[in-house]
């Protein structure tokens, strides 16, 4: 049967569940302690799978239509940054600057690679480079959102040294993504075959990390620091800059003459942000404390985005 287009997926459900455990029930001491060590564990083998998976030979085989991946590009990493730092006279008078900060990240983050496929098909658009452009946005965000972390967050002061951050952006996560890509040609096969299997390893990854973050901020005091106003407040920011941004995309990518399919693609593409790779690289560039609120704007903002883009995938179908 199918979901309702209004109603949130699964893994928007199994985080608030996460969140509402971690509010309860914080992880607290040893226990504490050794989630924190077993998170390490599991966003190291999170990217290791990334890297497995994704193919080169999109990649490379995309790489010729290179003006429709420079926008894509462009709008993830230049104008969404952009976007954020130009809104924070409105964005620090609404929220704290804690949020901002986490404003701030969301917007450095990479586009989602298997929703943006996905939607860009659904809509008729030109998969393959949707294909180009999410992975590439991926492996391009290993190095972009720690530098773009590095100038456009750091001068709030809840980051690491950016020498401590690109040490366990290294280990943490670039080596294991480079020993996915090495390993590919031989779990390539076993990879498609338990698909369904790892995608629960993967989510299991992201909802440990959740937690982790959650339990710290909620013992930090995070509910009374965050009335359900200052909530409201930045569901509305949220729709606010997703709206902007899906203007720009199609706007922009009409203006400079992509047919309707390359439209589609740089819309879904461009306009995406990326839970699963948000989620450890929040683990990996902030202090404890700070990353279960840094990660709250990113958690609203996924669920909005899904639920606008399927309808407007919908929308674009019907063309």
């Amino acid at each position: 049967m199918k979901r309702p287009r209004f109603l949130p997926d699964n893994m928007t459900l199994l985080l608030l569940g996460v969140v509402t455990l971690a509010s309860l029930f914080p992880a607290r001491g040893a226990v504490a302690s050794g989630f924190d060590h077993l998170s390490i564990a599991m966003i190291a083998l999170l990217f290791f799978m990334h890297g497995a998976r994704l193919s080169r030979q999109a990649v490379v085989a995309g790489l010729t239509h290179w003006r429709l991946h420079l926008l894509v590009m462009a709008f993830t990493f230049a104008i969404f940054p952009l976007m954020g730092v130009a809104l924070k006279p409105l964005l620090l008078y609404m929220l704290t600057p804690e949020l901002y900060v986490g404003i701030l990240f969301l917007c450095v983050l990479p586009s989602t690679v298997q929703s943006s496929i996905a939607f860009t098909s659904v809509a008729r658009g030109n998969v393959p480079a949707a294909v180009c452009s999410a992975s590439a946005s991926n492996m391009l965000g290993i190095f972009l959102t720690p530098l773009l972390v590095s100038l456009v967050v750091v001068a709030h002061g809840e980051s690491h040294s950016s020498i401590d951050a690109m040490l366990k952006i290294v280990y943490q996560l670039l080596l294991p993504f480079v020993a996915g890509q090495i390993a590919r040609p031989w779990l390539q096969a076993w990879l498609e075959k338990y698909e369904a299997v790892l995608r629960m390893v993967d989510q299991s990854s992201i909802l440990l990390v959740v937690y982790v973050a959650f339990s710290e901020a909620v013992v930090q005091g995070l509910w009374q620091q965050l009335p359900p106003v200052m909530l409201a407040s930045l569901l509305g920011i949220s729709a606010l800059m997703l709206a902007i941004i899906m203007v720009l995309t199609t706007v922009i990518s009409r203006r400079l003459g992509f047919n309707k399919e390359d439209e589609i693609t740089i819309v879904f593409c461009g306009s995406k942000k990326s839970l699963a790779s948000g989620v450890p690289m929040a683990k990996v560039l902030f202090a404890s404390h700070a990353v279960g609120m840094v990660l709250l704007p990113l958690m609203l903002f996924h669920q909005l985005q899904l639920m606008v883009c399927a309808i407007m995938a919908q929308r674009y179908a019907k063309r």
